[in-house]
């Protein structure tokens, strides 16, 4: 058929008048990097070391070292039910959309329409006053006085005339890609489809961590509750000693009232320790997309020691944290606009066809046309300069907030390594101190039953004793938070080779069935 033919002249064209895209191929830019982590440096870190190849967590499971069956029911529901990770697995597909509507501008667009129009002419009278003969034109510009256009259907009289014009056709319009403009803005989609899948993976990092930090919260907000139920339990006996040597006559009235202050004291911050312990539990509900009120935790405490993790050296951060390769996916993302932006400059070529029938659809009523046009700007008062320069310079923006990313990893890692390194000699220190207080305690209860010392003496080393055992339970929760927060900032297991490939987003196929 003819318009078979003449849409494949016009692809044929367009191929011919491809070439390559205009602007700067992306070139990833460098980094600061160390060769080492300054706190790994002739440091023994126990439980803390360079991973060996290979050597990773689960990255889907990262919180599995803490062999915490409730923490791993828990952060299973993050993926599922947690809103923030679903909104940016809503931003990911939408990214992944933008795809596909700029690839749909390498296609030609074709549209097919029909129309029928009833139409009427009034009479024209000539010289002997009767009405003149009705003349139609035919498609092809000829005349036929009285004569029925094919296509046409006309009825006259010599009071006018009415017709039928029914049209049938089809119209192609491409803008040919000459110069890469519309390639270079799919490269930029396809880079921009990969920031958001990071983000995703970023998010669903975050919300984890924000539930394991939570999680270990509310353990340590047991474990104070019990500390301090436990000491006010110590308190009733010390009270019960000090109501013994009041009824004996060896001591006065204000021994009696100020252990029961103690007492009195204790109870309250143990009552108060439950706003915490609530707090805790409601953050832990809205992490993984449930009511506070439904949700309601086994009362369990601190572990007494985080579990080991490998850390990787300084070089394999930027292929394990997501926003890193969030933040390297955006320099490409930038790079290609500036191709888009410099295509500009160079004109616009389209071809248009249309084929059609007037009338039934057969060679004696048909009609068609072939065109090209080209549209250049010969004049815009440095608009297309201007955007140009704008697009170079969000890219060297992007570049610098990705070289600011991974300082700020190396510096979360360092800090956390830190933490933890020296979070360890502190609570060895703190739990010495405990034994320690808990042996003046029961020397200056002895003493005090033998009326060798006043009762201030009790209270003082009780005060102490207390002091410390919170103290080391602030530390053992620091050092548990500091290993969330040390897992976070090594990418949680996660490694760039995740993240999907242009292919993977060109193909319209989600990656992340599961939300």
């Amino acid at each position: 058929m003819k318009t078979i033919r003449i849409l494949a002249q016009t692809a044929a064209l367009a191929g011919a008048t491809a070439a390559c895209s205009v602007g700067p191929d992306y070139v990833p830019a460098l980094a600061p990097i160390p060769e080492k982590f300054k706190e790994l440096k002739g440091k023994e870190l126990k439980g803390w070391k360079v991973a060996a190849p290979r050597e990773s967590v689960d990255a889907d499971a990262w919180w599995l070292v803490y062999k915490d069956p409730c923490l791993d029911a828990l952060e299973r529901q993050v993926e599922i039910s947690n809103q923030t990770v679903a909104s940016a697995a809503a931003a990911y597909e939408e990214a992944r959309t933008s795809i596909r509507i700029a690839q749909a501008a390498l296609f030609p667009t074709i549209t097919a329409g029909y129309s029928i129009t009833r139409q009427y002419t009034g009479a024209r009278l000539g010289r002997s006053g009767s009405a003149s003969p009705t003349t139609t034109v035919s498609p092809t510009g000829s005349t036929s006085p009285g004569a029925t256009t094919t296509g046409v259907t006309t009825s006259g009289s010599p009071h006018g005339s009415t017709q039928t014009i029914a049209i049938t056709q089809a119209n192609l319009t491409w803008d040919l890609d000459v110069w890469g403009k519309i390639r270079r803005q799919i490269e930029s989609n396809v880079a921009g489809a990969q920031v958001s899948a990071a983000d995703l993976v970023n998010a669903k990092l975050t919300a984890q961590a924000q539930l394991a930090t939570a999680y270990f919260n509310l353990r340590a907000a047991n474990s104070l509750k019990a500390l301090l139920e436990k000491t006010a339990a110590e308190y009733r006996l010390t009270l019960a000693i000090t109501q013994n040597q009041y009824r004996a006559g060896t001591v006065s009235p204000a021994d009696v009232v100020a252990a029961e202050t103690q007492l009195l004291a204790t109870e309250a911050a143990a009552t108060n320790v439950g706003v915490a312990q609530a707090q805790f539990e409601h953050a832990i509900a809205v992490l993984i997309g449930r009511p506070p009120a439904v949700l309601d935790l086994p009362k369990m405490a601190l572990g007494r020691e985080i579990p080991p993790f490998p850390v990787s050296v300084p070089s394999s951060l930027l292929e394990r944290r997501p926003d890193i390769a969030a933040a390297e996916r955006m320099m490409q993302q930038e790079n290609a606009l500036i191709g888009v932006a410099i295509a500009a400059y160079y004109p616009d070529i389209s071809l248009s066809a249309s084929i059609g029938w007037i009338g039934p659809l057969n060679p004696a009523n048909e009609f068609w046309s072939v065109g090209a046009a080209v549209l250049e700007t010969v004049f815009d008062g440095g608009l297309r300069s201007a955007q140009v320069d704008a697009a170079r310079a969000t890219y060297w923006e992007s570049v610098a907030n990705y070289r600011q990313t991974v300082l700020t990893a190396f510096q979360q890692v360092e800090d956390q390594l830190a933490a933890i390194r020296i979070g360890k000699q502190q609570l060895q220190q703190q739990e010495q101190a405990v034994v320690e207080a808990r042996k003046a305690v029961q020397v200056y209860l002895n003493q005090y039953r033998a009326g060798t010392v006043a009762f201030t003496s009790v209270v003082t080393a009780e005060a102490a004793l207390l002091a410390a055992e919170q103290a080391a339970l602030t530390t053992r929760q620091s050092l548990f938070l500091a290993s969330v927060a040390l897992i976070e900032a090594v990418g949680g297991g996660w490694n760039k080779c995740c993240l999907p490939t242009p292919n993977e987003v060109s193909r319209g196929v989600s990656i992340f069935p599961q939300l």
